[in-house]
């Protein structure tokens, strides 16, 4: 089966508990994967990841620390599958459960002959919310493989082929904005398909409301207000705008 590699900071030794209890109760192995603690990293590796002049180009904020680790995490993930023999790899965030068809899906990933580049394992639906399809196909019993007209933003479970963590890898150092959002712009990582497994196999555990991620500041501010909407819409007419291409 393709490896399984849960995002885990060193002092979430509690979540890193649980996602092996999650793994071992499916007869799955989970691996942990150290997460990035920002302030940890030397000022030439803060500076290779992220760019703070980009940052103010593509994002209506600034990012904090926890949003760069996370993103940084991701991509030591990414790199960390094009060191290995694996075609591709299944990465999660601490704050997942595993549903009863994860291993049903992980699987049928495995044994997809189309070329693929990223696959959702939870979406829109984690927070009751619809997806917004193009299309979809059968994978397994009581599991499609989606396209997305609106890619969802979360990146908390996934499968990521060698075709995509090479193009995100290409496209993403250095990065601007939040790993969630960054992916859903798919045209500028070499067109990235991003495909999602319907219904989610995954779902938020508890703990997702005590993020590891520190707060984003004030939401309620009238400039901030403003200026999110304004990236909201800038995104949605590039996103149709690239898709009718």
């Amino acid at each position: 089966m393709l490896p399984i590699r849960f995002i885990n900071l060193d002092r979430d030794a509690q979540r890193c508990a649980g996602m092996l209890a999650q793994g071992q109760a499916q007869g799955l192995t989970l691996e942990r994967h150290p997460g990035v603690l920002w302030t940890a990293l030397p000022a030439t590796e803060q500076d290779r990841h992220y760019d703070a002049a980009l940052n103010q180009r593509q994002f209506h904020r600034p990012l904090v620390n926890g949003e760069k680790g996370c993103y940084a995490s991701h991509i030591s993930c990414w790199q960390w599958l094009l060191d290995s023999p694996h075609p591709a790899l299944i990465v999660l965030e601490d704050d997942v459960r595993l549903g009863p068809q994860f291993k049903a899906a992980i699987t049928a990933i495995e044994a997809l002959k189309r070329p693929w580049d990223h696959i959702k394992l939870i979406g829109r639906q984690a927070v009751g919310k619809s997806e917004k399809l193009a299309g979809s196909q059968a994978l397994t019993e009581g599991l499609r493989l989606a396209r997305y007209r609106r890619i969802p933003s979360f990146t908390a479970g996934y499968a990521v082929s060698r075709q995509g963590a090479t193009k995100l890898l290409a496209s993403r150092l250095p990065f601007g904005r939040p790993v969630d959002d960054d992916l859903r712009h798919w045209w500028e990582c070499q067109r990235l398909e991003v495909l999602g497994v319907q219904p989610d196999v995954l779902s938020l555990d508890e703990s997702s409301l005590q993020s590891s991620i520190e707060p984003k500041g004030d939401a309620r501010s009238l400039g901030l207000r403003l200026r999110k909407a304004g990236y909201k819409l800038n995104y949605n007419l590039a996103n149709s705008w690239h898709r009718l291409r």
